[in-house]
């Protein structure tokens, strides 16, 4: 236990390295101090590699080109653009939903809204989503039943949430979780071709375009399969291409500049 107290003093109270001491060698000593945690049924033998990989990738990376180093940069020196960029997104995505409301048309009301509540309520479906007429696989749709009540109609998608209002401060701080979450990822992604010192245009480029597509390419395949309109998912484009562009915004002005 003694050299795990002087390991974790090395690694996060001492900032100076002995002559001649490499960044890999903080990775060894994160490894030592992980495997002594680890169950010895999870300590399997490849273990020591893959965590040293895993902690020179993420956080002790020092890389170098034609023989020169290259300042390049971690997670943890994006630290404060990850968490600024999540509430800024966070805010923006607030503001979009309740002041500027663009989204109040994607759904429609039923005409017959209480009938249809009633009878859904009689079958007392479960949480979750629900499909109508339900085909458990497509050799089902060869059955002449299946094919007259997919002709007849209506064919849809329900989806069961609990009853009770809504819970506001619980899908809040969902959404600022994923902000979070989407930020630590889109600044990984920078992380492998970023250097420390970039100029403001290069970072807000790259986390830009890396930022569009965390937030909002996905959303295409529910209008190709599940029925959502276009324009629905062209709204949740645009609201991707504005977390981006913030996102991307305050990576540049954060970004590390160069030692």
């Amino acid at each position: 236990m003694g050299y795990v107290r002087e390991s974790i003093n090395y690694l996060f109270l001492n900032s100076a390295h002995p002559p001649g001491e490499s960044e890999n060698t903080r990775a060894t000593v994160v490894t030592f101090v992980v495997l002594t945690f680890l169950p010895p049924s999870l300590n399997f033998s490849r273990a020591p590699t893959i965590i040293k990989t895993i902690m020179n990738c993420l956080f002790f990376r020092k890389d170098t080109v034609a023989g020169e180093k290259v300042m390049t940069i971690n997670l943890l020196q994006l630290w404060m653009p990850i968490v600024a960029g999540s509430v800024i997104a966070w805010l923006v995505s607030g503001l979009i939903h309740m002041l500027i409301k663009y989204h109040n048309s994607d759904f429609q009301k039923l005409e017959n809204e209480d009938d249809v509540m009633a009878a859904v309520r009689q079958g007392s479906p479960s949480m979750g989503l629900h499909h109508f007429p339900h085909c458990a696989d497509m050799s089902d749709m060869a059955n002449e039943d299946m094919q007259q009540k997919m002709i007849k109609g209506p064919v849809g998608i329900l989806a069961i949430f609990p009853n009770g209002l809504p819970n506001m401060g619980k899908y809040l701080s969902q959404q600022f979780a994923f902000f979070l979450v989407g930020n630590v990822l889109i600044a990984y992604c920078a992380t492998l071709v970023l250097s420390a010192g970039a100029d403001f245009m290069t970072v807000f480029r790259f986390i830009s375009a890396v930022g569009f597509i965390a937030y909002g390419w996905a959303n295409i395949p529910y209008s190709i399969w599940f029925g959502f309109q276009w324009s629905m998912t062209a709204k949740y484009l645009l609201d991707a291409l504005i977390y981006a562009l913030v996102v991307a915004a305050t990576f540049a002005w954060l970004w590390p500049v160069a030692n």
